[in-house]
């Protein structure tokens, strides 16, 4: 039995990766900023008033996990705003680069003692960050801050790579959520179940690799 942290597990694919961790018979620390009656069914560990882009929400954060140990610490939180060149709202953006970008690198900093040799760090980002696959231009902010997670992410794993501890960057898919207005091509449930297989398959040779679903790729 594994011990994962999840962040963002109120709704979407955060939700259904808490739900299935469980399923499996491990241990979910699952975080979030207000508990949904969903989330509250699913039978974990939920800590909650949890703010990723806080300072202090994340130091409080890593007293209620105290020293307990980590086998996965999952970067899920994010927000989606659309900003077009025309339509440049810095303070939207601003918002998104503190949750997307600098979350995953504040929770993991605050969490770092927690990470053991062996123990997996997963930051759900997204395609759309990608200089080389950007033809559509668009979303600025959540592309930039996207990009930047990337960034973070390799990072994350030639700080944390001499512990052995490895880092995923994780591509869910375009995801039918409340973040996407239910577009996309594919459930949370689906794409959850696509990046628990990343994760498990993540090693220290696939550190800081950006890897998605076997059916996306």
């Amino acid at each position: 039995m594994a011990r994962v942290l999840i962040t963002g597990t109120n709704q979407g694919i955060g939700l259904e990766l808490a739900r299935q961790y469980v399923a499996r018979g491990d241990a979910v620390l699952a975080t979030c900023r207000k508990p949904s009656e969903e989330l509250q069914a699913v039978g974990c560990e939920i800590i909650e008033n949890v703010d990723v882009a806080d300072d202090a929400s994340v130091a409080a954060l890593a007293q209620v996990v105290g020293n307990r140990p980590l086998d996965m610490l999952i970067n899920n939180a994010g927000i989606l705003t659309s900003e077009s060149f025309d339509d440049l709202d810095y303070a939207r953006m601003q918002a998104q680069y503190d949750v997307n970008a600098l979350g995953p690198l504040r929770v993991t900093h605050a969490l770092n003692g927690n990470l053991g040799a062996g123990a997996k760090v997963g930051i759900v980002t997204s395609r759309v960050g990608s200089l080389d696959d950007n033809s559509s231009g668009g979303n600025y902010g959540y592309r930039m801050s996207k990009a930047a997670a990337n960034m973070a992410g390799v990072n994350l794993s030639h700080d944390l790579g001499p512990r052995g501890i490895a880092v995923a960057l994780l591509h869910p898919g375009y995801v039918r959520t409340n973040m996407t207005g239910g577009n996309g091509l594919t459930d949370a449930a689906t794409a959850a179940a696509g990046l628990i297989e990343r994760m498990d398959a993540l090693s220290m040779e696939t550190t800081g690799t950006f890897g998605m679903p076997r059916a996306m790729s």
